[in-house]
């Protein structure tokens, strides 16, 4: 069976979560992952536990502040040159008879001109037969909507960040 294309996103949490468990599950059955972060850079729980389980591949990286609205140009442009050279390795690995591959954020980083565009809509469609692969992030325009064989929506109802509390450890990064 042709392996299908999941999209979650919307403006709650847990896209990123949702895909993480994907990874286990698809590593629990020993098969082989391939998980790209876009627009993240900074530790979190989760990528340290994934970097320790074999057959678990993370590629990652930008450049510049925390937050791509404090980028510089050059900045910016460092971390495309990142994003879409991780993307590239990611298909190579994809192309080896990975079973999974998750584009976590991809959705920002191409709304925001950070990865190659052309390159992900043509692997998408020409990607290996047996592929699974997942995208997140919030805003994800017609072309991934109509290329996407699972659309999940995370929708904020109410979030503690907004009345002030910040990010924890261990439960949003």
């Amino acid at each position: 069976m042709r392996g299908l294309v999941h999209l979650y996103c919307g403006d709650g949490k847990g896209k990123t979560t949702a895909a993480m468990g994907l990874v286990l599950r698809f590593a629990g059955h020993g098969k082989t992952v391939c998980v790209v972060q876009f627009l993240k850079n900074s530790p979190s729980g989760e990528i340290a536990a994934l970097e320790r389980i074999p057959g678990v591949t993370v590629l990652r990286g930008k450049a510049g502040a925390p937050f791509t609205f404090a980028m510089n140009e050059e900045e910016r442009r460092r971390t495309r040159e990142i994003h879409d050279e991780n993307f590239r390795r990611a298909c190579r690995i994809a192309e080896d008879g990975c079973a999974l591959l998750v584009l976590d954020e991809a959705v920002g980083a191409l709304r925001m001109g950070l990865l190659d565009r052309q390159a992900v809509l043509e692997f998408l469609d020409h990607r290996p037969e047996n592929l699974e692969i997942v995208l997140t992030g919030r805003g994800p325009d017609a072309a991934l909507l109509e290329r996407a064989d699972y659309i999940t929506e995370m929708k904020k109802k109410k979030h503690p960040f907004d009345t002030g509390v910040a990010a924890r450890e261990g439960v949003e990064y």
